[in-house]
C-alpha cells in the first residue's frame, strides 16, 4: 500500500487509490457490451475489429477506457435504448485474433475465413459467417489502416493472394459480397478502410487507396441489398488522400486522435441504428442525418 499511496500522492493529499483501481476494472468490463441480460434484446449486433476499431468503440486515443465520462459506443446505445424504448444489444470482438490465425484483417483474410473456408466449423478458431449469422442480426467489420498501403497491380489478379493490390481487393470484395448475400436476414455494415497519414505512406499508394474506397462506395455498394457502408475513410481524410494530421494520434501514428474518435462515435452509432430502422435511408454513408 505504501507504493500505491506514493503513486497517488497529489498536492499533499492522498488520492483514493483503491477506489480508482476498482472503478478502472469495473469500467473496462462494462464497456464491452450494452450490459443486457442474455436474450433480452430486440436486435443483436457484433462489431469485428482490431486497434483502430477499439479507439472508436471507446471514443479515445488509447483503445482503453479509464474515465466514465468518455463517449463510447456502448454508452451511446444504452442511452439510445433508454430514450427510445429499444433493446439493441451491441458487443465487440477482436477478429481475427493474433493466435492462431494472425493479426491480419484485410480483404484477403475475410475472404479466406468466410468464403474460402466457409462452413459450420470455425476456421483456425475464427467464426465463419455460417456461425456468426446464427447469433447476430447485424455484423460490422473493418480493416486495419495498413489496408490503405496498396501496391501496384501485377496484371495477374489472384483472389487467393494476400498481396495488397487493387485487382486482388476487388476480387475478394466481390466474393465477400456474394457470400453476404447468402444471408439475406442478416445486415452487414462494412467500414471503408482506415487511412494512413502522409508520413506513413506514399502518394501513389494513397491514390490507390482512395480509388479502391471510391469503388466500394460507388460501384460495389448496391442499394436495396443487405450490405451497407460506414464511410470511415471519408471522415478521416475529408476526401483527401491521407488521414488528416489533426485527426491522427501523431503525425507518424495513423491511429485516430482522442477528439476525432469521440466525435466519430455518434456518427458510427447513428449509422448502425438507421440501418436497423430504415435501411440507412435517413443517414449518409458517414452517419450524418440527411
Amino acid at each position: 500500500m505504501k507504493t500505491i499511496k506514493t503513486i497517488f500522492f497529489i498536492n499533499g493529499y492522498f488520492a483514493i487509490s483503491l477506489l480508482a483501481i476498482l472503478l478502472l476494472f469495473v469500467q473496462c468490463k462494462t464497456e464491452r457490451t450494452t450490459e443486457m441480460q442474455t436474450g433480452d434484446y430486440d436486435y443483436k449486433i457484433c462489431f469485428l475489429h482490431h486497434s483502430t476499431g477499439a479507439h472508436i468503440w471507446l471514443g479515445n486515443s488509447t483503445g482503453r477506457n479509464y474515465f466514465s465520462d468518455e463517449v463510447t459506443v456502448p454508452k451511446w446505445f444504452m442511452e439510445y435504448n433508454e430514450a427510445n424504448g429499444k433493446k439493441y444489444f451491441i458487443e465487440e470482438k477482436i477478429f481475427p485474433k493474433a493466435k492462431p490465425y494472425g493479426w491480419n484483417n484485410y480483404p484477403y483474410d475475410y475472404y479466406n475465413i468466410w468464403v474460402k473456408n466457409a462452413g459450420e466449423q470455425a476456421f483456425m478458431e475464427e467464426p465463419t459467417l455460417e456461425i456468426l449469422t446464427k447469433e447476430y442480426d447485424m455484423i460490422i467489420f473493418k480493416h486495419c489502416f495498413p489496408v490503405s498501403n496498396i501496391a501496384e497491380n501485377t496484371g495477374k489478379p489472384d483472389i487467393n493472394s494476400s498481396l495488397k493490390t487493387l485487382e486482388n481487393y476487388k476480387l475478394q470484395y466481390d466474393a465477400l459480397k456474394a457470400k453476404m448475400h447468402e444471408f439475406p436476414e442478416t445486415k452487414f455494415i462494412v467500414w471503408t478502410g482506415a487511412a494512413l497519414t502522409k508520413y506513413n505512406t506514399g502518394e501513389e499508394r494513397a491514390k490507390r487507396s482512395k480509388e479502391f474506397f471510391n469503388w466500394v462506395r460507388n460501384d460495389w455498394e448496391t442499394p436495396g441489398d443487405n450490405i451497407f457502408i460506414w464511410d470511415f475513410h471519408q471522415l478521416e481524410t475529408e476526401g483527401d488522400l491521407y488521414l488528416k494530421t489533426k485527426y491522427a494520434k501523431k503525425k507518424k501514428d495513423s491511429h485516430p486522435a482522442k477528439k476525432f474518435a469521440a466525435n466519430a462515435v455518434p456518427h458510427f452509432a447513428q449509422r448502425i441504428v438507421d440501418v436497423i430502422e430504415t435501411n440507412g435511408e435517413k443517414t449518409t454513408f458517414t452517419g450524418e442525418t440527411k
